[in-house]
């Protein structure tokens, strides 16, 4: 494999997310401290935290974290079940696991940038397939089987959405799913925003649990808004695959940090909790956006995400979305990610976008300064 090219959105995350006043972009859900954490543990758990020891788990994770893992879904057990030292690790072991020289993978744009860029790498046989605005960023079924090839071996697809916060509908992922079984192609199915759905009607089935080549990836840092744990996993029925990805592991993390696997059990347990306090914020932020928005009809198009923690709002001003945004962090410290940071080599994205948030506190401080500047001209 050569070597990767910068990720662009975490190289412009180093120059500014800590340094911004208000990070009115972030892809994670507010988060919460030790304690409060701690609060919703049952004595169990709270008796395993006490009794934390600082050495080495086990590669696939400790048991008792992937028997809490596998009973998020419905089909699945352990066995299931591999961790990873985040969401990341989790996406690059799988797609050097599912992909070679001479296959293909097609993968939906926009997207988060290691979804392309790995199997871009890996195979360079790669076809992407749009997202679009007019559609409601649907995948379009359509499309996707005209991309189909005999060498296909993976379709990579992420909802909700980053940046877009969309959700598939109901039937289409299914649609999406059925085909994939059909013709022998693993799904490859980024769900770390599962949980955040505005509408509980359109959250989604998990992949893993819909058909063998079915692959779910899922992290404590987005729905559940616990970065800090560094915490991920992959879930699948093909043992064969995860097996692969384990090795892959030896030569990464090798292992995560016990303290955060007891706590990360700790916070799966609590999910609905964690999940309705966090559907709550984004709604009320939502509501603070949509008006925001309806103050200025001139420079922005806005519409509100299906789900998670972002959305990917149009930009107007005849100055363009990179002047903007860069004016925006410069001068008042307000951080927006343009769409230049979600780029495709595979197909066009919309460059008059850009990614807001909203799954954190305290956004009215970002989106007076927001204000001020529009109202200085």
């Amino acid at each position: 494999m050569t070597t990767l090219p910068d990720f662009r959105l975490e190289t412009h995350f180093s120059r500014w997310e800590f340094k911004a006043r208000h990070h009115m972009t972030a892809s994670d859900a507010e988060t919460m401290r030790m304690s409060d954490l701690l609060a919703l543990a049952g004595p169990e758990d709270l008796d395993a935290w006490d009794r934390v020891s600082l050495g080495y788990t086990e590669t696939w994770g400790a048991p008792a974290l992937r028997d809490t893992i596998a009973s998020t879904y419905e089909t699945l057990s352990d066995a299931d079940i591999l961790t990873f030292a985040g969401a990341e690790e989790g996406l690059y072991c799988a797609m050097l696991a599912l992909l070679g020289p001479g296959d293909h993978a097609i993968v939906t744009v926009p997207n988060y940038q290691s979804m392309e860029t790995m199997p871009v790498t890996i195979t360079r046989n790669v076809t992407g397939v749009a997202l679009r605005p007019e559609n409601r960023w649907q995948l379009d079924l359509d499309e996707l089987r005209a991309a189909l090839r005999p060498e296909t071996k993976v379709i990579a697809v992420n909802f909700p959405n980053n940046p877009t916060g969309a959700i598939a509908d109901q039937d289409i992922f299914r649609a999406l799913a059925d085909l994939c079984a059909e013709r022998g192609i693993h799904l490859f199915s980024d769900e770390v925003y599962r949980g955040l759905e505005i509408d509980a009607a359109k959250r989604l089935p998990q992949a893993a649990d819909l058909f063998d080549k079915g692959i779910s990836l899922n992290v404590m840092s987005k729905a559940y808004g616990l970065p800090g744990l560094r915490i991920g996993w992959i879930a699948s029925r093909d043992r064969a695959l995860l097996s692969r990805m384990e090795r892959m592991k030896h030569y990464l993390s090798i292992c995560n940090a016990r303290p955060s696997e007891v706590l990360a059990g700790i916070a799966i347990k609590a999910r609905e909790t964690i999940f309705a306090r966090l559907r709550a914020l984004c709604a009320e932020n939502m509501e603070k956006l949509d008006a925001f928005f309806a103050d200025h009809p001139d420079r922005y198009e806005w519409t509100r995400p299906d789900g998670g923690c972002v959305a990917f709002a149009r930009y107007l001003g005849r100055d363009g979305v990179e002047e903007h945004c860069r004016r925006l962090v410069e001068e008042k410290g307000v951080l927006l990610l343009p769409s230049s940071l979600f780029v495709s080599d595979l197909l066009p994205v919309p460059m008059d976008r850009f990614r807001v948030g909203v799954g954190r506190r305290n956004i009215d401080a970002g989106l007076a300064a927001w204000r001020e500047f529009l109202a200085e001209g």
